[in-house]
């Protein structure tokens, strides 16, 4: 777990979609399931946009500083593998192998052929876990995002 709000909490996949190096893999679950946005509160919905920025920015930040060269950030509402509003954030590394910066991030069709292909790409690592969640922590607190 890399934070939790009230609606929401923030992981680090153990089988990210994107390699650490390719820019990594975060992913945004609602804490009580909802098929998709068309079921949030305004509470959760303000939420859910406020934690998409602050993630992403804490991505950018810390990837940078621990050597993963981030581009941008991708950031996707699925619910295709599994039937509830959840969203991922995937980093875009320029230097990027597997999923070539530049290039539609690609993936097989199923969760079956997903773990059977590429089941083993390298996650975020205790100390990027760490410090993205002081940094989630440090932007909630400015005044960007503590007044929004």
């Amino acid at each position: 777990m890399i934070f939790e709000a009230v609606h929401f909490n923030i992981i680090a996949p153990v089988h990210p979609h994107v390699a650490r190096a390719d820019g990594a893999h975060l992913i945004i679950n609602p804490r009580h399931p909802v098929e998709d946005r068309t079921q949030l509160t305004r509470e959760q919905a303000v939420e859910l946009v406020k934690l998409t920025m602050v993630a992403g920015e804490a991505m950018k930040t810390v990837l940078t500083r621990h050597g993963v060269d981030i581009g941008r950030i991708n950031y996707q509402d699925n619910g295709n593998w599994r039937h509830e509003l959840h969203v991922h954030l995937y980093g875009r590394a320029r230097s990027a192998k597997g999923q070539p910066w530049g290039h539609f991030l690609s993936f097989p069709p199923t969760r079956e052929a997903f773990m059977a292909e590429r089941g083993d790409l390298a996650p975020l690592n205790a100390e990027d876990v760490a410090a993205l969640g002081a940094e989630i922590g440090r932007l909630l607190a400015t005044e960007k995002y503590r007044t929004f």
